[in-house]
């Protein structure tokens, strides 16, 4: 590991005469996002606009959007596209700016079109913009709307933690704390027993409908890895939200709360015999569901697991588990319940690939990977389960023309987009619902994962790349907005590509703050 611990304000004094190639970096990106926009541009149908149409998507993202570059043009364009999307999904509403998932008004949203359920997805995203705005609109939004931010389920306060990280500001800490504090309690009222019991949900409003387990239970509702997951985030965010405010009893009390959900989860979720977290069906016989289901892998996205159970994520790369051409499936290939239908509702997560589950998982493997390091699960299969992901998003036109897309749910086998064809056919009022949908993550996985840009609570920044070593002889990732400052990382094997020199490098605001002559494994700074 070759650690730095340098302040950035020194660092700039003693690196203030090198000559730094991120200008260099940043106009070759503003000319990538000029080609890519432009392609993106004229295959579209812009069926639906908002704050920003695509005139004015090249200008947006030269403003906000960081630059990336690689090898694999084919991630490198799902990367533009992917920020192209995300664009599109900025609403601005008289109460300032959301968020949405469906660009077209669908019944089930809230006000302005508004959907919690991917709402964790789009902090993890969108707070790699450069302006912070979007999201704080998007915070008070939550505050505001506590019904709304309680339709669903998702981790709230752990969402404006991550967001945070990002762009530190207390401000944003003083005034969601109480909100945040009543809807975690109304989450207790409502939807658990008694506080030594697991948080039970419905499939459907976790975000899963039609699931195996979700089958097997009178009305669908499980004891899942899902709520309980992001509740135990949200104390553990909440706990330490509390300390930052001054107030140690309630962390205190946050803190229990979270280690005694973790004891639950561990206790009652895990299923040994299948080395898995599984959903046990509320109304029954308090048996586990027979499948495994992806959404097992949620529980590491916030460390809830024992290290000995990373076996567990071998199933991710067994074609009899999760893997397939257009993978992960939903629910594991081998199970007696896992189909691909074209038939039914549209939605159906008992086979397909999802998005928003498939984002989830290489997050959850990205942490696990941070934390652990490598065993039954390695960079190799992050990376190709990210390539897979990547290559999921494009859709064949009737021409025969391959075009990027992203839609609701695919077939794991065929790529094909499946509730669109099946609207389609229908003769949906719904013009396109799922087009540019916003229910996942991308370049996060990029970001966080791939290279590793890990900004801390403390305000120090660890770079941490998940990129397999001598998988590319160069990247390149800039205007990465942490705290005001621009980060730059980038790694030219033989000093070729960029002709800055060979190795490892990282710039903030433009002047050198680390360096390595090989490819690195861990930064601090």
């Amino acid at each position: 590991m070759t650690r730095f611990l340098i302040p950035a304000i020194v660092a700039a004094a003693l690196f203030a005469g090198c000559v730094s190639p991120v200008q260099m970096i940043d106009k070759k990106g503003d000319s990538l996002i000029a080609e890519y926009v432009s392609s993106f541009n004229a295959a579209d149908e812009e069926i639906y606009v908002q704050k920003y149409p695509n005139s004015e998507a090249e200008t947006f993202l030269k403003e906000n959007a960081p630059v990336f570059e690689c090898p694999d043009k084919e991630l490198e364009k799902t990367w533009y596209f992917r920020w192209w999307t995300f664009r599109k999904h900025i609403k601005s509403t008289p109460e300032g700016f959301v968020i949405t998932e469906f660009l077209p008004d669908v019944p089930w949203a809230g006000k302005y079109n508004a959907i919690c359920c991917p709402a964790a997805h789009h902090f993890n995203e969108g707070r790699w913009l450069k302006d912070p705005v979007y999201l704080e609109d998007y915070a008070d939004y939550w505050c505001r709307e506590e019904d709304d931010a309680r339709r669903y389920s998702y981790p709230v306060a752990q969402s404006f933690l991550q967001f945070f990280k990002v762009h530190p500001d207390m401000n944003l800490i003083l005034d969601s704390y109480e909100d945040l504090k009543e809807i975690y309690s109304a989450w207790e009222d409502d939807h658990r027993e008694d506080p030594d019991s697991l948080f039970w949900q419905g499939d459907g409003y976790d975000g899963g409908e039609c699931s195996i387990s979700g089958y097997l239970s009178d009305d669908t509702s499980g004891y899942r890895a899902t709520i309980n997951s992001y509740m135990y985030a949200d104390a553990v965010a909440l706990s330490t939200m509390a300390a930052m405010l001054g107030n140690s009893e309630e962390a205190k009390m946050f803190s229990e709360k979270a280690e005694r959900l973790k004891d639950l989860i561990n206790n009652k979720l895990w299923d040994e015999s299948a080395r898995f977290y599984k959903v046990i069906p509320r109304h029954r016989d308090g048996s586990f569901s027979p499948a495994r289901e992806e959404h097992g892998y949620i529980p590491w996205l916030y460390d809830i697991p024992k290290p000995e159970w990373a076996d567990a994520w071998l199933q991710l790369t067994d074609p009899d588990g999760f893997k397939a051409p257009y993978g992960p499936t939903t629910a594991e290939r081998r199970a007696e319940g896992f189909q691909i239908l074209y038939e039914g509702h549209e939605c159906q997560w008992n086979g397909s690939s999802w998005p928003f589950a498939t984002s989830q998982t290489l997050t959850a493997l990205e942490r696990h990977l941070h934390k652990y390091g490598e065993g039954p699960v390695t960079k190799k299969d992050y990376f190709e389960t990210l390539q897979t992901y990547s290559n999921s998003h494009r859709m064949t036109k009737e021409d025969g023309s391959v075009v990027c897309w992203i839609d609701e749910n695919l077939d794991p086998f065929t790529g094909e987009w499946i509730a669109r064809k099946l609207l389609i056919e229908r003769g949906s009022e719904y013009r396109e619902r799922g087009k540019d949908y916003n229910h996942s993550t991308f370049c996060d996985l990029i970001i966080s994962g791939l290279v590793g840009i890990q900004p801390q609570l403390d305000g120090s920044i660890v770079i941490e790349p998940l990129l397999p070593e001598n998988e590319w002889d160069w990247f390149s990732l800039s205007k990465v907005y942490v705290a005001g400052k621009e980060i730059s990382v980038f790694y030219d094997k033989t000093g070729d590509h960029f002709g800055k020199g060979k190795g490892f490098f990282v710039y903030v605001d433009g002047h050198k703050v680390a360096s390595d002559d090989s490819y690195v494994t861990k930064i601090v700074i």
